[in-house]
């Protein structure tokens, strides 16, 4: 929430997340500071969510970062062809990692 995000229900986050592709998070003194996490079929439709970084450790990188952990797992794990999508706040971030804005 500190990083922009909506609130969700802590059951719901709770059901959600084992049902994750691939997740990852940043660490600051036992505290999550980063994170992002995909979500699809495990195969060919696949969706980054969830980016964020704690406003208080914004400006050092910490979004790129994660987001290199997300396409390095994409790159070993999606088939050719694959279909990533995210819906971006920070289109600049995503740009820099090939993200083209679209609209239906």
């Amino acid at each position: 929430v500190a990083a922009g995000m909506s609130p969700r229900p802590l059951e719901g986050a709770r059901a959600g997340l084992p049902h994750s592709c691939y997740g990852v998070h940043i660490l600051w003194q036992e505290t999550p500071i980063a994170m992002g996490r995909i979500v699809g079929d495990g195969a060919i439709n696949f969706d980054i969510v969830d980016v964020a970084v704690d406003p208080a450790h914004q400006g050092k990188g910490l979004g790129r970062l994660v987001m290199e952990k997300l396409i390095a797992w994409l790159d070993a794990n999606a088939f050719d062809g694959a279909y990533v999508t995210l819906v971006a706040d920070v289109p600049a971030l995503y740009a820099k990692f090939g993200f083209e804005s679209v609209r239906p």
